[in-house]
């Protein structure tokens, strides 16, 4: 057995040792491994015993797509035949794709057991009972009946050629189709079944469906499950927009003809001009396009204000809290709304992550039980605080979950609330972080600062993730749901005492400008040691001569950022006396160069945009700053 270096595979290739492993299977193997493509190849020959191992399960329900060498003797093998019926249950469970080569047989008899496959399964019922052999049969018929490649029919095709085919569509399925679906899913069948239904995966007709429900009842986990089974019926057209309430409307534009059209750059310089590219370079493309937490009808003006903008056959399915954004009869075909899951599945899901299985250690069933009824069917709550008794002994759960059944009859923000405070200090400063100002970024840029603030980063982000407080997405975003932002900003207003200046971190321009007014009515500037981290974004017309004793004063600042809206040029009648501006094109901090104290002595992280050439930061200290 040999597998690509790495802690996870894209492709998972099982063969008949014997048959293929130094013919088709290893040029397959070597072309994928040189193409980039995390692939492992098992070959059973090397095995031994009745039972898949730890190891080879794990390959296969991490891959993304599977693919079956079917030769002669595939079937031969019991072991090839419990790796097909693991596929088939990935591709029901997880969106798994089967992609079957056949090598030397034909399809129909793979999908019938016909000829030597026949003769196979009835040896091999000497040895296995009747439910074995009717999954194994089962598999056979489920896998013989998907598109891929057939080599039967072509004999003599050159094997440089046809890899080359093989890898390629299997870069375009990976790069476009395939969307990671948490190990914690849990698949609600009536739901995926109904949506399914709705959108009418295999027809030709353009299908426009909206989920609707509460924030944390899943719709997003749920829709992307949908999006991966919908996926296999469009090649390349699929695009993904997340979180679309807290985005530009040029932004989204932009990026569904870049994903659609291939295109890395586009200027769109309003949102008229991008609806006029959809309309006109869109019409012919048969797409997948899954609109992700709409909260205004002018997001879907400007992105699909008529059905006619998107080839026939194209499938959108739009998520959003606000059910009266799906009420247009003449562009969204039907509405679909997601409630709280049942107790079964509560405790499926609570299970996977207090546990990591699908059922509570028997010991905790009780226990279990009475969390899953705490958390009220809500997925998020589920996850948020499965992860948080995860590890713990019976009398830290008791004690946990009589806190929470405090506030039983209370918002889930109330019950929530207990697992940031279970945070150390380092993981609590890391996520209030990403709560106030990270969402989006990628984590490999923001963990300098941390490290230089001896948060421990790369831990605290694994326990964070661990307790489902934020998420790391594919492209190293940090990300984190909505309600859990709020929570967590909830939570530094509670710390102190809804007093904005008391506050460490300070998020936004009307924050910002509070604080400096209320310090500078109560007396002038001293040291402010409770301010940790600040944004500043004033528009063209502020001015604020104070700004630059204010900045001055936070001894303990380790983050700044100033947008590009407070950069402007100041006109000399904003220069009274002793007052000083931000922007004055000379050293912000001059009032103090005569003093011994050095200024934002703390700071680690600067994003200053659009700062003149010509400024001059001189009694500024850089040294603890990451370049």
């Amino acid at each position: 057995m040999e597998e690509s270096s790495g802690c996870d595979y894209e492709v998972f290739l099982s063969f008949r040792g014997p048959d293929t492993l130094t013919d088709i299977a290893d040029y397959l193997y070597v072309s994928m491994v040189d193409a980039g493509i995390r692939a492992y190849r098992d070959d059973e020959e090397l095995r031994t015993g009745e039972k898949i191992d730890d190891q080879l399960l794990q390959a296969i329900e991490q891959s993304k797509i599977s693919i079956p060498i079917f030769s002669k003797g595939y079937a031969d093998s019991a072991w090839c035949l419990r790796e097909l019926v693991k596929m088939v249950e990935c591709k029901k469970t997880r969106g798994q794709k089967i992609m079957p080569l056949f090598y030397d047989v034909a399809p129909s008899e793979v999908k019938y057991q016909k000829d030597h496959y026949r003769s196979a399964i009835v040896s091999h019922k000497k040895r296995f009972n009747d439910e074995t052999i009717n999954n194994w049969k089962a598999a056979l018929k489920e896998v013989g009946e998907l598109m891929g490649w057939n080599l039967h029919d072509k004999p003599n095709r050159g094997k440089g050629e046809f890899m080359k085919e093989v890898v390629n569509e299997v870069l375009t399925k990976l790069r476009t189709a395939y969307v990671e679906v948490s190990d914690c899913f849990v698949k609600v069948d009536n739901d995926v079944d109904e949506i399914i239904r709705m959108i009418g995966s295999q027809n030709n007709e353009t299908k426009i469906v909206g989920i609707h429900g509460i924030g944390g009842v899943g719709k997003t986990t749920l829709t992307i499950f949908v999006y991966n089974q919908l996926s296999e019926y469009f090649v390349e057209n699929c695009c993904i927009l997340y979180n679309m309430r807290t985005r530009n409307i040029t932004d989204l534009q932009k990026q569904l003809i870049s994903k659609i059209l291939k295109m890395n750059s586009l200027d769109i310089n309003n949102v008229m001009e991008g609806k006029e590219v959809i309309k006109r370079r869109l019409c012919s493309k048969r797409v997948l396009l899954l609109l992700d937490d709409v909260n205004d009808a002018s997001q879907l003006d400007a992105l699909m204000q008529k059905r006619e903008w998107f080839g026939k056959g194209s499938k959108i399915i739009i998520t959003t809290q606000d059910r009266g954004i799906l009420k247009v009869p003449t562009l969204v075909d039907g509405a679909y709304e997601l409630n709280g899951m049942n107790f079964n599945h509560s405790l499926e899901l609570f299970s996977k992550h207090a546990f990591r299985r699908d059922y509570p250690i028997q010991q905790y069933i009780s226990h279990s039980r009475r969390a899953v009824k705490i958390c009220g069917g809500l997925p998020l709550a589920l996850g948020v605080i499965g992860s948080l008794l995860s590890g713990k002994s019976i009398e830290e759960w008791d004690a946990i979950l009589k806190e929470l059944e405090k506030f039983l009859q209370e918002d889930v923000e109330t019950k929530l609330m207990i697992s940031i405070k279970a945070l150390n200090e380092s993981q609590k400063n890391i996520f209030l972080d990403v709560a106030c100002f990270f969402i989006g970024c990628d984590k490999r840029i923001v963990i300098h600062m941390w490290e230089s603030c001896d948060f421990c980063p790369h831990q605290s982000l694994s326990i964070l993730q661990q307790r489902s407080l934020i998420k790391i997405r594919d492209d190293n975003q940090l990300w984190m749901h909505d309600w859990l932002r709020d929570i967590g900003r909830n939570f530094i207003r509670r710390e102190s005492d809804m007093k904005p200046e008391k506050q460490q971190w300070v998020w936004t321009y009307e924050q910002a400008l509070d604080v400096l007014e209320k310090t500078r009515n109560g007396g002038g500037f001293h040291g402010n040691e409770s301010i940790k981290a600040i944004c500043l974004e004033f528009d063209e017309q502020s001015r604020y001569p104070f700004i630059k004793e204010f900045l001055a004063s936070l001894s303990n600042l380790r983050f700044l950022r100033v947008d590009k809206k407070s950069i402007s040029q100041v006109d000399s009648k904003d220069f009274n006396g002793d007052s000083m501006s931000i922007l004055t094109q000379a050293d912000p901090f001059q009032y103090y160069q005569n003093s011994n104290r050095c200024i934002l002595s703390e700071l680690r992280w600067l994003s200053w945009n659009s700062l003149p050439m010509d400024y001059e930061l001189t009694t500024f200290s850089s040294r603890k700053l990451n370049p």
